[in-house]
């Protein structure tokens, strides 16, 4: 499997990533190829999601959170520069095979680390009965695009406040009681987070494609289709 990689590392945002993941799956020729990111602090809800239900807006606005939706189903998540965000594009239109691929290669990867990790039904990945990564996928007709965003560290207020309903749980029963649902893999890792995104390339992909600046081009114009859905 390729690992993309873009001919600069300049910072981008949230809808560029959604949109290179949507640029892989329709037009190139590579049967499985993979990529990790991260961004800065980003809210990312549903295709089915009604925003103004599930998005601290005011929030957001307050703290330069930025907020976008993406074309998979699923619930509201939080990103930010402590999370790694990976992207897997497979010719599988099967999706429940297609996930059954991701989440065994994330699987591997921790296990590697010496993580008693274990997938759920729900497609999500626990360490200790805690939640380490929530995954969600969408067809593009001939391919599979699974996204997920692995924890290994976050901004715990800001994903406690900036979707609606942790604002409404941190009320009741405050951080500690998030905290305890979810998993930190800085807790079980002595990695840095650069060392485990390196990890994660050289144990899934061999060799890479590196994409062109007008590759680059045409992932910023379906950019704008996140941008102003």
């Amino acid at each position: 499997m390729k690992y993309i990689v873009l001919p600069d590392d300049r910072q981008r945002r949230l809808a560029f990533y959604l949109a290179m993941e949507e640029y892989m799956a329709r037009q190139t020729d590579e049967p499985e190829c993979f990529f990790a990111w991260q961004v800065e602090p980003t809210v990312i809800y549903g295709r089915n999601q009604v925003a103004g239900n599930e998005v601290n807006f005011d929030y957001c606005r307050r703290h330069g959170i930025e907020v976008y939706r993406r074309k998979s189903g699923g619930g509201c998540v939080y990103a930010d520069k402590g999370n790694i965000m990976l992207s897997f594009i497979s010719s599988e239109t099967n999706a429940g095979f297609a996930f059954n691929r991701f989440v065994g290669m994330v699987l591997l990867v921790l296990r590697r680390l010496g993580i008693n990790a274990a997938g759920t039904s729900h497609n999500d990945i626990l360490v200790d009965g805690r939640k380490v990564c929530g995954t969600a996928c969408y067809l593009t007709g001939r391919r599979t695009v699974i996204h997920s965003t692995m924890l290994y560290d976050t901004q715990m207020a800001h994903m406690l406040n900036a979707i609606t309903p942790s604002r409404e749980k941190l009320q009741r029963k405050g951080v500690e009681s998030v905290r305890q649902r979810i998993a930190l893999l800085k807790d079980y890792t002595s990695l840095s987070i650069a060392e485990l995104k390196a990890l994660i390339r050289q144990t899934l992909c061999e060799g890479q494609r590196q994409l062109t600046g007008q590759d680059v081009a045409a992932i910023e114009l379906l950019e704008q289709a996140y941008i102003d859905p």
